[in-house]
């Protein structure tokens, strides 16, 4: 007689597994949830009272091929923070404050313990961003995963006051540019620079980079900076123009996406120092330049767009919410009606 386990799936296991992570989801928890873990849907009433006319903000995404370091130096405990920045870092370029958010784990075989670690980085990410893990699926389908392998993605929701939706509908020429360090390559680029480091340049994730205290295999798996509590307390009380959250397509194709028509960026690329960790990919794969700003953020995690008048207090502010940024361009009058990135 055949059961379900015999066939792969192992239901204790997944009952474990939610034993496990119910305190720390529970941590995470506004005063918005109602209800607790096991539904079949998060439940979230919306703080309509401090708004008028309140706009809900929605972002997904994954952590790609990052996650082929995690299995590889088997750590699990952040890369469920990269999932939740992913998100997050999206929704609030439209100014939204991040409310809640869900995650999908698909595995070939659940291992309690491992994907406990995966999920208290998700909620490590959650109280980062302020915002709740109400809910989530576990999926186990042997033969389809490998052995210690998984998927991850993840969704978020956020709320933004109609009035306050930020769209670059402002943006100006005279506007300044600042840009907000990442903490590394955050989760793009990461097929790129693993043919380029341990393939091309055959090392190890044990090997030391210049420049940094951390392996290789460590500065790779650095997680993504989360800048939700940041803007959120920045857009209280500054004009910002646009904002933009610098994912794959680097500088070069993120930025664009929230300018008005006949306007250009230009960035002065000496503005900030480059990571090390960029310049050796750089020169192992012998990459181009503008490869490089087309793939990698290059050390700008995330973009704002500013008034120049207001410069001087908006840096002051970052560096008051923990944050380093520097300004690094302005906006022009563009050549053409499409908008664009240029370096100077």
């Amino acid at each position: 007689m055949t059961d379900y386990r015999q066939a792969g799936v192992n239901i204790d296991a997944g009952e474990d597994f939610v034993q496990r992570i119910s305190p720390l989801v529970r941590s995470t928890f506004r005063p918005e949830v109602l209800g607790g873990l096991g539904g079949f849907g998060g439940l979230f009433q919306l703080p309509i009272d401090r708004y008028k006319e309140p706009i809900l903000v929605s972002g997904t995404d994954g952590v790609g091929t990052k996650l082929k370091l995690a299995f590889l130096l088997d750590r699990h405990d952040t890369i469920g923070i990269d999932l939740v920045a992913m998100c997050v870092n999206d929704i609030i370029v439209s100014g939204a404050e991040p409310l809640f958010f869900l995650d999908y784990l698909a595995v070939g075989h659940l291992c309690p313990e491992q994907a406990q670690e995966v999920v208290r980085g998700i909620v490590d990410g959650c109280r980062q961003a302020g915002c709740a893990l109400i809910g989530g699926e576990t999926a186990e389908m042997p033969s389809f995963y490998k052995d210690g392998e998984y998927e991850l993605a993840g969704f978020a929701v956020g709320i933004v006051e109609k009035k306050a939706l930020v769209n670059g509908a402002n943006i100006q020429q005279g506007d300044a540019v600042i840009g907000l360090a990442s903490t590394g390559l955050h989760s793009n680029g990461y097929s790129l620079a693993r043919t380029v480091l341990f393939d091309t340049g055959k090392l190890e994730p044990s090997s030391t980079v210049p420049g940094y205290d951390l392996p290789l295999g460590d500065i790779l798996l650095t997680p993504t900076k989360i800048y939700a509590k940041s803007i959120v307390s920045l857009l209280q009380d500054f004009p910002v123009h646009g904002l933009a959250h610098i994912t794959g397509g680097g500088l070069t194709g993120n930025i664009p996406r929230i300018l008005p028509k006949y306007s250009q960026v230009r960035i002065d690329p000496q503005a900030w120092t480059v990571p090390p960790i960029f310049t050796m990919i750089q020169e192992i794969g012998q990459v181009e330049e503008e490869e490089m700003f087309r793939v990698f953020n290059m050390g700008i995690g995330f973009i704002l767009i500013i008034p120049a008048e207001q410069v001087g207090p908006v840096l002051e502010r970052i560096a008051q919410e923990g944050e380093h940024g520097v300004v690094i361009g302005n906006i022009v009058q563009g050549e053409g009606e499409t908008p664009v990135v240029s370096y100077q």
